[in-house]
């Protein structure tokens, strides 16, 4: 079980992007279920994550309309919330550094 920091975040985002709301507790559910020992069990489920630097992982959300930005260190089960929107937003952003702004 994966501890996600911070649900406040993600009901944040579900508001700013109502259409993804459901999308987004779907993948919140999964993941604080899951039990994922590494980025390749991880991509075996889901196969259109990404890995970037800074273990940070990339979700696509609703077939590729959306993108999640998150950190996750697999030994301690923990996974950091950073960055959600739009495709055309993600590539805007520089998805290394970007942190999620109050």
């Amino acid at each position: 079980m994966f501890n996600i920091i911070t649900r406040k975040t993600l009901l944040q985002y579900s508001q700013m992007y109502p259409n993804a709301a459901n999308a987004l507790f779907e993948w919140y559910h999964e993941m604080i279920k899951a039990d994922f020992g590494s980025f390749q069990e991880l991509k075996a489920v889901y196969g259109n994550a990404s890995i970037v630097a800074d273990d940070r992982v990339v979700f696509n959300i609703m077939g590729n309309h959306y993108r999640l930005v998150v950190r996750m260190a697999f030994t301690y089960k923990v996974i950091q919330i950073k960055w959600f929107g739009t495709h055309a937003e993600y590539d805007k952003i520089d998805v290394v550094t970007i942190q999620y702004k109050n």
